[in-house]
């Protein structure tokens, strides 16, 4: 089993910075990419930044120029700059892995979520 832990939300002003965490831990044999989702209230939930194990980033345009998505092995971050207002959201941490199964058999990849953490914009 595998399991993934997003931290770092939080209420903050406009303008400011927020930097969230994910931590995934398990039976991990690699990691192919771990995405930053959200879902704000009354809306879909919708890929933020995604970053492959190649380190190719990707990000939503809403985003582009504020957010920057990192990694280092098994865990992540996204770091938010000039927050706005729309960006209140429960965000996501997604990993997409190879997950080790035991007694011989291969490697088999599956996608893990966080339970989410609220980031809340407002002055």
């Amino acid at each position: 089993q595998v399991q993934v832990a997003e931290s770092g939300g939080g209420l903050v002003q406009p303008g400011r910075s927020l930097r969230l965490s994910c931590t995934a831990s398990g039976s991990i044999f690699s990691i192919q990419a771990m995405g930053w989702y959200r879902q704000a209230p009354g809306k879909e939930r919708e890929l933020v930044a995604n970053i492959t194990s190649g380190a190719i980033t990707t990000y939503t345009d809403s985003v582009k120029g504020r957010f920057t998505i990192s990694r280092d092995k098994n865990r992540g971050w996204l770091q938010m700059n000039v927050l706005k207002p729309e960006d209140t959201a429960v965000y996501y941490c997604n990993v997409d892995l190879m997950e080790r199964i035991y007694g011989g058999m291969p490697p088999r990849r599956k996608q893990y979520w966080g339970q989410g953490t609220q980031v809340t914009v407002s002055s």
